[in-house]
């Protein structure tokens, strides 16, 4: 029996790093789909349903935590990781009162990141994948 992939929303404007990122967790079994910016991210969950969002906080027009506000109001169950190179801790921690299920620095460690993704779809809000 095949069990269903989890979908994966990538929103970071670094084209580098998310095209990276994407492969690499697709290599272990993830589907990804990548936007460049907030805008982009929200017009493909209007079309698509996922399991989990990474968004990376510092982004030209719609930032992270802008991004985020947009997604907990179309799915509000939806774990939300943040990503964050250069911005203060202060950020991560705003997003998370405002619903993010984590924050993580950038660089990424791929097992830590597998790990907190993996415990965020295990947290009671979110929905498993169908």
């Amino acid at each position: 029996m095949n069990t269903p992939k989890i979908k994966i929303l990538l929103v970071d404007d670094e084209e580098e790093f998310i095209f990276a990122l994407a492969r690499r967790l697709e290599l272990r079994g993830y589907y990804c789909k990548t936007a460049g910016d907030g805008e982009s991210g929200i017009c493909i969950m209007e079309n698509e349903p996922f399991d989990i969002a990474l968004i990376d906080l510092m982004m030209p027009g719609l930032n992270g935590l802008d991004t985020l506000r947009q997604i907990k109001t179309m799915n509000q169950d939806l774990p939300v990781i943040l990503l964050t190179g250069n911005r203060p801790v202060k950020d991560g921690m705003t997003g998370m009162r405002m619903g993010a299920f984590d924050y993580l620095i950038k660089p990424l460690n791929i097992d830590a990141l597998i790990d907190k993704i993996e415990s965020a779809l295990l947290s009671p809000s979110s929905t498993l994948p169908s």
